[in-house]
């Protein structure tokens, strides 16, 4: 066997960090858990979806996944010994409510204690997300998000975990990047539910942010100890053609669709765009007074997920949706096939602080890519 070459330019040194920065691992319960239905444990969407033929490549399933459920002992020590200061996870929301709403699930809760017992024990900060995507299958089948319903009863989840940890877990995330979960799970089918909604999608957007909304109310009101903040996948919106006002438009447009729907509600108490123009066909009725408010309640933290930029171009036109995505090339590529461009998160936060100014709270990076 040949000797590993040796790293023959200089490194910088890294610069200084303060004694408070965060240094995190993130996981999502579906991803690690496994024990699908051990202990009580109801179904949620991602059980439906991956045991759907056709849906999952090699009919992959998140059964036994990382078997998290039996082995978080020994991972809680894999991440102490890796030297982190927080983790990032995910409650299962059927793990706890199997049904969605009351009863509890005792077992579920009671992991989730020795859990979060055990990271303090190792001196690891919890961070705790509320909702990565996983439903409770019951609440899909009475409609799931396009119904207000759904939000409500996320309220509900959100005082109960409030109740039961908050005065251990150091911060709340209402929710994990409610865009993928709206457009691919809801309006073109790619991830769980599988619903193909397309432009009809907007009661999904309106019921995630007034979850969202409900649940910060509700954590208040629990009297958690911890901040309270939010997750969006963001991503800096590059026009093919900076000349070309036609591409200006349709990187302006997708910027609102792509970043600030799920920002400016929370941020300003607005949508960036006319939702009855973006999202024809739509029922606008699940719209209600107050609700804007109840949305805009007031965060401690925003949490950013970055991975690449996004470049676009005017749509041909057959494309309703106002823009047309392009392909960036001359930079390397992940196993997803996306950009690899360090540069743009830094891009992406001086943009952030720009746009929303006084009203921006602070910032975690809660995800980041290559």
């Amino acid at each position: 066997m040949s000797e590993l070459p040796r790293l023959t330019r200089s490194l910088k040194p890294f610069p200084s960090f303060p004694s408070t920065f965060v240094w995190g691992t993130a996981t999502a319960s579906y991803q690690i858990e496994g024990a699908w239905h051990e202990d009580g444990k109801g179904t949620s969407i991602w059980d439906t979806f991956a045991h759907t033929d056709g849906k999952i490549l090699q009919g992959a399933t998140g059964d036994v996944a990382c078997d998290h459920y039996h082995r978080w002992e020994a991972d809680l020590d894999l991440m102490a010994d890796l030297g982190v200061n927080a983790y990032r996870f995910s409650v299962a929301w059927p793990r706890v409510l199997p049904t969605g709403c009351a009863p509890a699930e005792p077992r579920g809760l009671e992991f989730y204690d020795r859990l979060v017992d055990g990271l303090l024990e190792r001196g690891i900060a919890p961070y705790l997300t509320l909702f990565h995507w996983d439903l409770p299958q019951a609440l899909e089948d009475r409609g799931g998000w396009m119904v207000r319903d759904t939000a409500e009863r996320f309220a509900e989840y959100a005082g109960l975990m409030g109740a039961r940890l908050g005065d251990r877990v150091e911060a709340w995330i209402t929710l994990n990047e409610p865009l993928v979960h709206s457009s691919l799970g809801y309006a073109f089918g790619i991830h769980a539910p599988g619903r193909w909604l397309g432009l009809t999608q907007y009661p999904v957007v309106h019921h995630l942010l007034l979850g969202h909304g409900l649940a910060v109310a509700a954590l208040r009101a629990a009297g958690v100890r911890g901040q309270v903040g939010i997750t969006n996948n963001l991503a800096p919106i590059r026009a093919q053609d900076d000349s070309a006002p036609a591409d200006l438009a349709a990187a302006a447009h997708y910027d609102r669709f792509r970043n600030r729907q799920f920002v400016d509600p929370i941020l300003w108490g607005r949508q960036p765009f006319d939702v009855e123009e973006v999202y024809p066909g739509s029922d606008f009725s699940v719209i209600r007074p107050g609700d804007a408010k109840v949305i805009a309640e007031p965060i401690d933290f925003f949490g950013v997920n970055y991975y690449n930029p996004e470049m676009v171009k005017a749509p041909g036109a057959d494309n309703p949706l106002g823009f047309e995505l392009v392909r960036i090339e001359g930079v390397p590529r992940t196993g997803f096939d996306w950009p690899v461009v360090p540069e743009a998160l830094t891009e992406l936060l001086v943009s952030l602080g720009e746009t929303y100014g006084e009203a921006l709270p602070p910032l975690y990076i809660t995800e980041n890519g290559t």
